[in-house]
């Protein structure tokens, strides 16, 4: 099903994976780099991943259910100003996102807004910088890919799984196996605890608790789950 929303302040339109209808080829060619990379790299096990399974399980899922919605800003240099009204509409947007299906809490949806013709990164990384805490005090997760983004994977140091063939900004939904990205903020960590503890796993609730009581730099395990529970457009 073809659907789209329009963010209030800035306008910007995020149209669903799916929408084949669009007029405008720039659109069409930032849609088709998108599925190149999730086909050849997202959705394909990697030997420097280290664990087993595609980069990110839930991608395809998620393009299957057509709960990837997606916008450009063409520009080159986009005004700092209009990017922040962009994300300040996807504070309010993505937790409206049609899913399809009737439900209005489907973990699998993402939100993913591609700058094609950006080459100087910097501006992807100071709006993660600001809008993260925004978004995780939300319950979800705020994601920055670009080429040669250094951030390193959870199960490989090594391994650079936000380096992307496209600069992005993207929302997801914050999940149970988010737990260790967020430890580096007492915020962070707090919003994970109010939103998960009635149900959290008890191999989490027990690296928490070790965590939380022992010294800061504690090293936290990473953990597995099954791709169809939660999703993740991030691939650490």
């Amino acid at each position: 099903m073809s659907e789209r929303v329009i963010g209030p302040r800035s306008g910007l339109q995020w149209v669903s994976l799916g929408d084949t209808g669009s007029s405008c080829p720039a659109a069409k060619s930032t849609v088709a780099a998108f599925r190149s990379w999730a086909d050849s790299f997202l959705t394909r096990p990697s030997d420097e991943l280290g664990r087993d399974g595609p980069v990110c399980p839930y991608v395809r899922p998620s393009i299957r259910r057509d709960l990837l919605w997606l916008a450009q800003v063409p520009a080159v240099e986009p005004r700092p100003v209009w990017v922040r009204a962009i994300f300040r509409d996807a504070l309010e947007v993505y937790p409206e996102l049609p899913t399809g299906n009737g439900s209005s809490t489907s973990v699998l949806r993402a939100m993913i807004t591609v700058f094609p013709n950006v080459k100087d990164y910097t501006l992807i990384d100071e709006i993660h910088a600001e809008f993260k805490s925004k978004f995780v005090e939300r319950g979800s997760m705020f994601g920055q890919f670009y080429p040669g983004c250094d951030q390193p994977g959870l199960w490989n140091k090594e391994f650079r799984p936000l380096d992307a063939p496209l600069p992005m900004l993207v929302v997801r939904s914050m999940m149970t196996t988010d737990f260790p990205f967020l430890l580096e903020n007492p915020e962070w960590t707090d919003a994970y605890v109010r939103k998960f503890a009635p149900t959290l796993p008890a191999h989490v609730r027990s690296i928490m608790v070790s965590r939380l009581t022992s010294r800061p730099g504690a090293w936290v395990p990473a953990y597995e789950v099954q791709p169809e529970d939660e999703c993740s457009t991030s691939t650490r």
